[in-house]
């Protein structure tokens, strides 16, 4: 997020000239499309606005925002972005990454972006596998995944991308889906954040792994297995009838569970209100496990503290207060040498 005067722009007017070159029918698309509804309506600025993209189906991203962007190379992307906004805080940076490119080999990289809280927007595009090189499996497929590199069902037990996020210190954490109407609120929201804002948007590959979320994607089920977060509101789903309560008959547990409601009275079914604020409420929401519970959408955590680019500004200005700059004071620093011309000839 940056503090600039809101421009007015239009759809067209984040769209390049490129041909857009994803699978027919990708996810990918309804999440291109969605960012560029969204930004006009931010008032960004493309001129200020950098997009940033590691290796993979989605970091193809920056070609086709009508926006600064840097293709960069596989993991790093967080490192680019990092760079971006401390030579430049007044930069609009959007990090654009997936399951493997973000949380295999960039793992340690996205890590530190959220532990720093470096102000920008991370879209993480999980599609639990990998679909630029062929589908073998990824650090989030589902255990018993079969692909090239697991033919006999994967072994392994999967990342779950918020809980790495909120465990990595980030301070703002979504869900989305590729194709869902919300998906746009989900980026004003983090767009609004001051600090790393990471959303993890469930992203349909058709080739390699096509609808592995179709449990809790499926419009004609979508009330009975997805809850959408609003801070303050209770934790309902299933049009009401439904929601999340605390198991109070055995608290040692501290887990949620699902109770019926009865005639709109959430409170007397002892239903949760949702506290954006609420890291541990927050870690429960993104780690129940799906079929017994809801899929938890929207905004899951949403707690502020001071960004990395702002302690390190005040931090330079405290340091050289009073102190004018002088670069050739700074290279007579210390110990010095003076090379002679007139050594051996060569």
């Amino acid at each position: 997020m940056n503090d600039m005067t809101p421009v007015k722009t239009t759809l067209k007017d984040w769209e390049t000239d490129q041909e857009v070159r994803w699978c027919p029918g990708c996810g990918d698309y309804a999440i291109l499309k969605a960012v560029q509804r969204t930004m006009p309506e931010l008032g960004a600025d493309p001129a200020n606005t950098v997009f940033v993209s590691g290796i993979g189906c989605s970091s193809r991203f920056p070609y086709y925002m009508e926006t600064y962007g840097f293709h960069t190379i596989h993991g790093r992307a967080p490192t680019i972005a990092t760079g971006v906004k401390l030579a430049n805080p007044e930069l609009d940076v959007w990090l654009v990454t997936g399951d493997g490119d973000g949380l295999s080999i960039g793992g340690n990289h996205m890590l530190h972006l959220l532990r720093r809280n470096v102000d920008c927007q991370v879209l993480l595009f999980n599609n639990e596998i990998y679909g630029l090189t062929k589908g073998q499996y990824s650090p989030t497929s589902r255990t018993g995944t079969t692909s090239p590199s697991t033919p006999f069902g994967s072994v392994d037990r999967p990342v779950n991308p918020c809980a790495f996020a909120l465990g990595s210190g980030a301070r703002f954490v979504a869900r989305g889906i590729d194709v869902n109407k919300n998906l746009t609120d989900t980026f004003k929201a983090a767009y609004k954040h001051k600090g790393t804002a990471f959303i993890e948007i469930f992203q349909n590959c058709i080739v390699y792994n096509e609808d592995v979320f179709q449990g809790f994607t499926n419009k004609k089920t979508a009330a009975e297995t997805q809850i959408w977060l609003e801070h303050g509101e209770p934790l309902l789903f299933a049009n009401g009838t439904k929601g999340l309560a605390l198991d109070r008959e055995h608290p040692e547990h501290l887990k949620p569970i699902v109770v019926d409601v009865v005639d709109g009275d959430w409170q007397a079914a002892g239903v949760l209100r949702h506290d954006q604020t609420n890291h541990a409420l927050a870690y429960m929401l993104v780690e129940m496990p799906f079929g017994e519970y809801p899929m938890a959408l929207g905004t899951v955590y949403d707690d502020p503290r001071p960004t990395f680019n702002q302690v390190l500004t005040k931090q330079r200005e405290e340091v050289s207060a009073g102190k004018p700059a002088d670069l050739q004071a700074l290279i007579e620093h210390g110990q010095t040498w003076t090379v002679e011309e007139d050594g051996p000839e060569l």
